[in-house]
């Protein structure tokens, strides 16, 4: 039979738990590393993706810039502003040609009251809209009260301004009341 002794002055101590701690600390503390070092690694590389990208918009910007410069430069001597100025007419023209008569007239014909006549019609291109110079003729005070009530509630015409009311300046047209006003006309 064997019996162990300790012949020594101090017993031998074991530390083993803290050896097993202190593993299992450094075990978390590598890992933690490695997860914080391969974080480092994806921002540094999205830093530079977005530098890269910083740098090649600035150079888009850069070159847009030069051409819009460059198309300034050859829209503004004066042949080609004369050039364009010529186009902007030509469009007027065309804006004005183009203007629907019948349906005007259709839409003005579905408002129109009993007692109510065109005597005539002005229309102008304003800033993209059609604005109507209407002189209108009416039997009497009530014809005249419904159209401009017929007016006001169109879905065609807008921006109602009665420009003047007076009597007709011959006595022999049978008109007791002579309208003048604009209206914006909306589906010219």
């Amino acid at each position: 039979m064997l019996v162990r002794f300790n012949l020594a002055t101090k017993p031998l101590e074991t530390h083993r738990i803290v050896l097993v701690l202190c593993g299992a600390v450094g075990a978390v503390a590598v890992l933690a590393f490695l997860l914080l070092g391969w974080r480092v690694y994806k921002v540094r590389k999205a830093d530079t993706i977005y530098c890269i990208e910083t740098v090649n918009t600035s150079r888009a910007i850069e070159q847009l810039s030069a051409r819009r410069r460059e198309l300034d430069d050859y829209f503004s001597r004066p042949e080609n502003a004369r050039l364009h100025d010529r186009a902007a007419f030509v469009n007027t023209i065309i804006d004005e040609r183009s203007f629907n008569w019948t349906r005007m007239f259709m839409d003005l014909e579905k408002i129109l009251p009993g007692g109510v006549w065109v005597m005539s019609i002005e229309p102008k291109r304003v800033s993209g809209q059609t604005a109507l110079k209407l002189t209108m003729g009416a039997e009497n005070e009530a014809a005249k009260d419904e159209f401009l009530h017929a007016l006001l509630h169109s879905d065609a015409f807008s921006h109602l301004q009665l420009v003047s009311v007076h009597a007709p300046a011959q006595d022999n047209t049978g008109d007791t009341v002579v309208l003048e006003l604009t209206v914006i006309y909306s589906r010219a």
